[in-house]
Parts: structure tokens; C-alpha cells; sequence
């Protein structure tokens, strides 16, 4: 048997089970140790999957996955989070559409908190949805704000998903995550020039708010401001130490864990439920991804002893002639496609194998392309019938919110997010420009 059906027997057969499914970890680890013993037998193939659990344990930035998590569970259990809307609210409420950008604003410093698009979606739709509709912004229109604010949460620093990009493609998680600001805050920057566009031509759909509620006193004011910038403060304390060479990573995600905690003691919300629950989730997430680094790593490891990567390039280079830009795209529209059906993890693992490597070896630098993948990804969060972001906005949006209003939301900002993707595939330095500039 040839290696090139080998590989494709392997995708298929693995492609099946998660239709069937089964966890993504166990669809893919099983496949792989399969694989593996029935090609190389008992010794060999159990050496595959040791080596791959060898790996993983020893892959010292994976100890930053649970600090940020953890810190991201403190931030939002202890109501902090709660804070930034409230100053948002008071700040920007004198604004058409102000609301509504103030809710970009706020996903982007829980983005820069917990590194999950989960967590953006679940604070937006629980805080800031209500508060919306109930001074009248439209629905649709809000619906969509925050679909795509949350999904800035796989984009942003410190991002879970980059961390586990940067493992499958063995590439520096700092310099991923650097790469990730300036096309993350671009993308945010495009979701709001297109709400004071859209509410100065129609102001129905972001009403002022009311002079009552916005005349408070001043000092009340700089109250707020002060207690919606602790995030602020607390994501600068970890980020300024590490992008100044002062810190590893590894001890600015220490340093970020640390002040959550103590200003959630400070501020008296660290109760035995906000740090049990807090606790719980991490563990839950942590081990989610680490199962699944596991199960990727055994299945690349299997794809690079058969030599795939190589056929799969002499298929579509020298057979099907096509140029490295074409296979680059016709990636990318894998990506949208996949992500109709699953999460940005399983899409990751399951193609990590063939892309990863075989963009390395068309010339395309990996960090360039991580970000490519995670802009994707996005996208691919928020297109029917069955992306990831609508299902969750279908079960966290009020009853008056229908699975229709939900889909027709999204259409803008898709159409953002891939003008977004288009400039940083034509201008690669939106991505590159700051890790080349900090790592010098």
C-alpha cells in the first residue's frame, strides 16, 4: 500500500469517528496509535504515542494554558469584568451607537483577560444584551456586536488557541501572541467605525441615552472609571514585564494568575464559590486541551514518518500545477467550511498534520499563517448553518431574539472580518511587523 493512500485512509477513517460522534481527542489519539502499531508494530508504534506524551509534558509554556485561564475564571466569577461595562455605560452612553461601542471595547479587554471566545459571548449576553435592548438599540444589530466582539477571544493575547497552534506548528507562543494584537485590535477598530457609520445614518438603531442617566456627579464618574481599568492595570502588569525582556512567559502568565486573585481579594469578591469555580473550570479546560495537544502530536508524528506532507505537496505543485497562493486560499476555504460543524480545536488538530507542515515548505512564514488560521477561524465562528458563535448566542439571547435574528446579524461583520483577513494575507507586516520589532 502506497504511503499517499496509507494517509488518506488515515484522514478518512478519522473524519468518520468524529462524525460518529466521539471526543475529538479520542477520534484522533486512537487513529494515531492505531496507525501506528499496524505500520511499525508493538515496538514502534507504542514509542509514537510515548514520545508524544513526552513531549507534551516537557513543553515548559504549556504551564501558562491554566494561569490564564484561571486568571480569565477570577476576573469574570468575581464580577470585575461587570465593572468595565458600567464604565463603558456612564462613558460612551452619550454617543450614537455609544452602548454598542463601548461592547466592542469591553470584548476586547476580556479577550486580553481569558483567551476564550466562550467567555466574551457568555459576559456580553448576560451584561451588556439586556442593557442594550432594553434602551432600545436593535436587535439584530446588537445580536451581531456580540458575536463578533467574543470571537476577538481566540485572536487577542493571551490567546488559548494560539497556545495551541504554537505547539502543533512548533513555533514561540510570545511571538504568536504579538503577532495577534495588531491585526485584533484592526479588526475591533473595523467593528466600530462600521457602528458610528451605520447609527449616524440611521440613529434609531443606537440611540442616545437618556441626559438622566448620564448627568451623574463627576467624582462618581472617575469611581467607575478607576474600577473598570483594574483589568486594564491587571493585563498591563503581566504583558509590559514580558514584552520588555523582563519576564518569561511562563512567569508573566504567574504574574497575571497572581494579580487577579489579589485584586479580587482587594475589592472582597474572592469568596469559596468565586475560587472553587474558578478552580474547576481551569482544571476542566486545561486538561480538555492538554488531551488534545496529546492527540494531535501522535497523529502529525505518524503523518511525518510516512512522508504525507511531501505527496500532498507533489500533488498539488507538480500534478495539479497550482501556485503556493491558490493551495494558501483554497486552505483558508477548508477552514470556513469545517467550521460549520466544529470548533476551532478539532478544526486545528484534524488539519494541523497536512497544512502546518506543507505551508513551511511552500515559503510561507508559520507565524504569519497562525494568525491567518485564527482570522479564519473567526469567520468560520460565525457562518451557517451551524457555526459555533450563533448556537451560543441561540442559547444564552432572550426569547424576543430568533435563530433568524441571529443569522442575519452576522453578515457585516463577516463581511469585516474577511476584509480584515484580506489585508493581512496582501500586507503580511500587520502580522509580523510587531514580534520582528520586539524580538528583535
Amino acid at each position: 500500500m502506497s504511503y499517499e493512500l496509507i494517509a488518506t485512509l488515515m484522514f478518512s477513517s478519522m473524519m468518520l469517528m468524529l462524525l460518529t460522534g466521539q471526543r475529538v481527542f479520542g477520534a484522533i489519539g486512537f487513529i494515531a496509535v492505531a496507525a501506528a502499531l499496524l505500520l511499525w508494530g508493538d515496538k514502534g508504534g507504542f514509542d509514537i504515542g510515548f514520545s508524544a506524551a513526552m513531549k507534551l509534558m516537557k513543553w515548559y509554556p504549556l504551564l501558562t494554558l491554566p494561569m490564564f485561564i484561571f486568571m480569565g475564571y477570577v476576573l469574570s466569577e468575581s464580577k470585575i469584568a461587570d465593572d468595565l461595562y458600567k464604565m463603558f455605560h456612564v462613558w460612551m452612553g452619550g454617543l450614537r451607537g455609544g452602548l454598542a461601542i463601548g461592547t466592542i471595547g469591553l470584548m476586547v479587554l476580556i479577550s486580553a483577560m481569558n483567551g476564550l471566545s466562550v467567555a466574551g459571548m457568555a459576559i456580553g449576553s448576560t451584561i451588556a444584551l439586556p442593557e442594550l435592548l432594553k434602551r432600545g438599540y436593535d436587535k439584530r444589530m446588537v445580536t451581531g456586536v456580540i458575536q463578533a466582539g467574543s470571537s476577538l477571544g481566540i485572536l487577542v493575547p493571551p490567546s488559548v488557541v494560539l497556545v495551541l497552534y504554537a505547539m502543533i506548528a512548533r513555533q514561540p507562543v510570545g511571538q504568536l501572541w504579538l503577532a495577534g494584537v495588531i491585526p485584533g485590535l484592526m479588526m475591533a477598530a473595523l467593528f466600530i467605525i462600521y457602528i458610528v457609520v451605520r447609527c449616524r445614518i440611521n440613529p434609531v438603531l443606537g440611540p442616545v441615552l437618556p441626559a438622566s442617566e448620564r448627568d451623574i456627579p463627576r467624582a462618581e464618574k472617575l469611581r467607575l472609571l478607576r474600577a473598570g481599568l483594574l483589568p486594564v492595570l491587571i493585563f498591563a502588569v503581566m504583558m509590559v514585564p514580558f514584552v520588555r525582556g523582563w519576564t518569561s512567559l511562563v512567569e508573566s502568565s504567574a504574574i497575571g494568575a497572581i494579580a487577579a486573585f489579589v485584586a479580587a481579594v482587594i475589592k472582597g469578591r474572592m469568596t469559596r464559590e468565586v475560587f472553587e469555580n474558578s478552580v474547576r473550570n481551569t482544571l476542566g479546560i486545561t486538561c480538555m486541551f492538554m488531551w488534545i495537544i496529546l492527540a494531535a502530536l501522535a497523529f502529525g508524528a505518524v503523518f511525518d514518518g510516512l512522508g504525507a506532507v511531501k505527496a500532498i505537496e507533489f500533488v498539488f505543485t507538480d500534478r495539479l500545477n497550482l501556485s503556493p497562493w491558490t493551495i494558501l486560499i483554497l486552505m483558508q476555504l477548508s477552514f470556513i467550511l469545517m467550521g460549520t460543524f466544529l470548533d476551532d480545536t478539532a478544526m486545528l488538530v484534524i488539519v494541523a498534520p497536512l497544512y502546518v507542515p506543507l505551508v513551511g515548505e511552500l515559503g510561507f512564514d508559520l507565524i504569519w499563517y497562525g494568525i491567518l488560521y485564527t482570522i479564519t477561524t473567526q469567520i468560520a465562528y460565525m457562518t451557517p448553518p451551524f457555526g459555533y458563535n450563533l448556537f451560543l448566542m441561540r442559547a444564552m439571547a432572550p426569547p424576543e431574539i430568533t435563530l433568524r435574528d441571529i443569522y442575519s446579524s452576522i453578515t457585516p461583520f463577516v463581511l469585516i472580518m474577511v476584509l480584515a483577513l484580506a489585508l493581512v494575507m496582501v500586507f503580511p507586516g500587520i502580522a509580523t511587523w510587531l514580534p520582528n520589532y520586539v524580538y528583535n
